[in-house]
């Protein structure tokens, strides 16, 4: 049982310090997969405990909210490490502020809510993003999401990423407009993945976008496309909207 557990341990210090020596963002997610008969009262908990933290303000602490129209709630929160981890969590310090009956109290009746949640790390890939104007999460104005998860073997893990590549260039060649981060899956997904994500003011932009786009890359980019999916295991698709009002920044 030691051996198991000292192993167990010395692989999460190497994933830590892997992910620490490549200078690029960690993210910590928190996803809740909410019932959907039970919408309308999760949203209305997630309210009374947002209004809780309007008056009790967290310090140091920055998250943003994805509701997909999956039903999922993805609650997206920057760290410096895995060791991150271990401090406190934001709800164990706004009990201590608020009470810890109230927090409690308010937990509890979301656990009705949902019968899985799960907790994972992923990494933002500067290298495999096309975003010409900048780098950020939030585009102004643009709180509409198309995300893709492209799942890949291990086997086929170096040959993915040269894909993804090569879908950067063609993008850049062309001067493609359709902007996009890459995130890369890590501690705790359930396999390994590429999210790419990309941002528009509602449906019908994305839909502008994405005419304009194919048009642009024309042919070149149907091939190029084909080509990546002959090394993809799986995708799936998570449409959504980044919720401001469920979000938190306590350094605005």
């Amino acid at each position: 049982m030691r051996t198991l557990k000292t192993f167990v341990f010395t692989l999460t210090l190497m994933l830590a310090i892997h992910f620490n020596n490549d200078a690029q963002q960690l993210f910590h997610v928190h996803e809740d997969v909410v019932k959907p008969s039970m919408t309308s009262e999760y949203e209305d908990i997630l309210k009374e405990l947002f209004k809780i933290i309007e008056d009790n303000p967290i310090e140091d602490f920055n998250m943003l909210t994805l509701r997909g129209y999956n039903n999922h709630y993805y609650y997206i929160e920057p760290i410096n490490s895995m060791a991150d981890l271990d401090k406190p969590s934001p709800l164990a310090s706004l009990a201590k502020t608020a009470g810890e009956e109230k927090v409690m109290s308010i937990l509890k009746r979301m656990d009705k809510c949902y019968d899985v949640e799960k907790d994972y790390i992923i990494k933002l890939n500067n290298e495999l993003s096309h975003m010409p104007d900048g780098m950020t999460q939030t585009p102004e104005g643009e709180n509409y999401r198309e995300q893709y998860k492209i799942y890949y073997t291990p086997q086929n893990r170096s040959m993915m990423k040269e894909k993804m590549k090569s879908v950067k260039d063609m993008f850049i060649t062309k001067n493609s407009k359709m902007h996009y981060r890459v995130y890369e899956s890590g501690f705790g997904t359930e396999a390994e993945f590429y999210l790419v994500s990309i941002s528009a003011k509602d449906e019908s932009d994305m839909a502008t976008k994405s005419e304009i786009h194919e048009k642009l890359l024309g042919e070149d980019g149907k091939k190029m496309m084909f080509d990546m999916f002959q090394t993809t295991l799986n995708i799936e698709e998570i449409e959504g909207e980044i919720r401001p009002d469920l979000s938190y920044n306590s350094k605005k």
